[in-house]
């Protein structure tokens, strides 16, 4: 892998792009239109095999995997699996990349619904739903001529959405299980001569490992940073696309010289379009072509809201970033009327949590009923939360109930529903009777999810979820995929993974970057042989 030690320029994506692919396309990207309406697919611009929108966990770990770096099974290591075991001996010269992942992963059984998430997760952390902290089974090699290029866009820093959560507290997930590959979270933890008390930990320590560990496996040069992307399009589109491909061969390929002498053809699939944020706070526009595009967005995008009369006043607030800051700013302090909290999952129950440690009382208004097992507390073991089982304990035993005042630090409204905010600060409720109340509060703070925002994509993405024309969601409407390449079914050369795929827990997004990389290993494999295989005769190009 080439070096990359030169100052960038902030701002200057595509002069980093001249430094890291060499002169040979450095002519041809300072030449490139900007966001010209006129610019078509025979420019001579950028193109690269994989562009990864978004810097979290999940692209960073795809990057990880991308620039060459294999997980064998290790010499000594028996997995508790005898089944799985005996299945990895069968190729313990091969990496897992290289191996049948369909194969690997039949039988098991874990949190997640795609079957690779379940099987990267337990050669990582094998029985870690029992409760056990074995070792991983694995070891990692870097194999540069497995090196593909590519580019991972984000927003921030690397570390995407764990920068602005909330830093006060815990992570739902043990350290352990928010650690990618080849550095554990304690051996990170240890150089910085970091303090940790317990098994779970910070997310603005979480935010600085994965910042960390992008530098310290040396994958910098695949990352820039105050990206944002306005549009991601195809370029061919239709039943003859395949033949229009070939038609337009010479002028929809272009080589990038790999590190190993070799040359590959690369299709022009995808325009990617958007702007860098320069340190002045000009943006640079830039446009590349990609053969393949990976979504790594995650969820945090757009806040979930509840659609009701009077969400938009500037009282009604929905995260917990603009909660910490008017707690900061002392903005609450004085006040008589409680904190209103909509939502009955883990965010909600922090913001109880920094309200109540802040003597604020709170009014905590939720929908379901505090028996109803899908509740995330149901699944959380009150040894290791006791904090969210403290919430859970007030959810049940201080909920208002007929006409009684409200509890002086804590009430709940179970099976309530919002109806409306009204201008004076007041909140209209409904109960599951029909019953109706009004309630006056000092802030309003709706927490009931979030959703991905795929603006850039055409019609946001609602194509390529499960449920055809509606937008994507974690839960109700993930993203649509092979289970074992993590490619789009509806759209070929489009990947996803994390949460846009289901995958909430760090722990099982790095599954969908194990079949990404094997998925596009392969397809190269096969581009380099029909080339290498070609007779001259002008059809040795996929």
């Amino acid at each position: 892998i080439r070096s990359y030690s030169s100052p960038e320029t902030e701002g200057q994506l595509l002069n980093s792009f001249v430094q890291y692919f060499g002169d040979s396309l450095g002519r041809k990207i300072k030449r490139m239109p900007l966001i010209e309406e006129t610019v078509m697919p025979e420019d001579s611009l950028l193109t690269l095999p994989v562009v990864i929108i978004g810097n979290g966990p999940s692209g960073i770990c795809l990057s990880y995997l991308l620039s060459g770096y294999r997980p064998y099974l290790s010499p000594d290591a028996i997995h508790p699996n005898p089944v799985l075991h005996t299945k990895l001996e069968e190729a313990r010269h091969l990496s897992i990349v290289d191996q049948d992942l369909e194969y690997l992963s039949e039988g098991l059984e874990g949190r997640s619904s795609n079957p690779v998430a379940v099987l990267f997760d337990t050669l990582l952390h094998p029985d870690a739903d029992f409760g056990y902290d074995y070792p991983p089974v694995l070891h990692w090699k870097l194999e540069q001529h497995n090196y593909i290029p590519h580019i991972v866009l984000g927003k921030g820093p690397p570390g995407g959405a764990w920068h602005s959560m909330e830093g006060s507290m815990l992570t739902i997930s043990f350290g352990d299980w928010m650690e990618l590959p080849g550095l554990t979270f304690k051996e990170w933890a240890a150089s910085k001569r970091r303090n940790i008390k317990s098994d779970r930990v910070m997310p603005e320590e979480i935010a600085c490992y994965y910042k960390h560990y992008v530098k310290v496996m040396g994958l910098q040069k695949n990352f820039r940073d105050n990206v944002y992307i306005t549009s991601v399009s195809r370029l061919y589109r239709g039943q003859d696309e395949e033949d229009r491909g070939q038609l337009n061969e010479k002028i929809s390929t272009q080589h990038l010289d790999m590190e190993d002498g070799q040359k590959s053809a690369i299709k022009r699939n995808w325009e990617v379009r958007g702007y860098q944020r320069a340190t002045d706070g000009s943006h640079v526009p830039f446009c590349l072509f990609a053969e393949n595009v990976a979504l790594a967005t995650g969820t945090f995008d757009s806040p979930g809201r509840l659609q009701v009369e009077g969400e938009d006043f500037p009282f009604v607030l929905h995260s917990m970033s603009d909660f910490g800051a008017a707690i900061s700013k002392g903005k609450l302090r004085g006040k008589a009327d409680p904190v209103l909290i909509v939502g009955a999952g883990l965010t909600a129950a922090d913001a109880v949590l920094c309200a109540y440690n802040n003597n604020l009382p709170v009014i905590h208004v939720f929908r379901r009923r505090v028996t109803d097992t899908s509740l995330i507390f149901k699944q959380l073991p009150k040894k290791l939360y006791p904090e969210y089982h403290k919430v859970y304990h007030m959810m049940c035993t201080q909920s208002h109930a007929g006409d009684s005042n409200l509890h002086s630090a804590y009430t709940s409204f179970p099976e309530h529903n919002v109806l409306s905010f009204k201008p004076e600060m007041k909140c209209v409720l409904q109960s599951a009777s029909g019953l109706k109340k009004i309630l006056k509060f000092s802030v309003a703070l709706v927490l009931i999810g979030s959703h991905p925002n795929l603006f850039f994509l055409k019609d946001h993405g609602h194509s390529i979820g499960h449920h055809s024309n509606q937008p994507i969601t974690c839960k109700g409407n993930p993203i649509e995929i092979d289970p074992y390449t993590y490619e789009c079914t509806k759209e070929a050369n489009l990947f996803a993974l994390g949460p846009l795929v289901g995958d909430n827990f760090v722990r099982f997004l790095k599954g969908g970057a194990l079949g990404i990389a094997r998925c596009l290993a392969i397809r190269q494999k096969k581009k380099h042989e029909l080339i290498e295989g070609g007779d001259g005769g002008g059809d040795g190009v996929p």
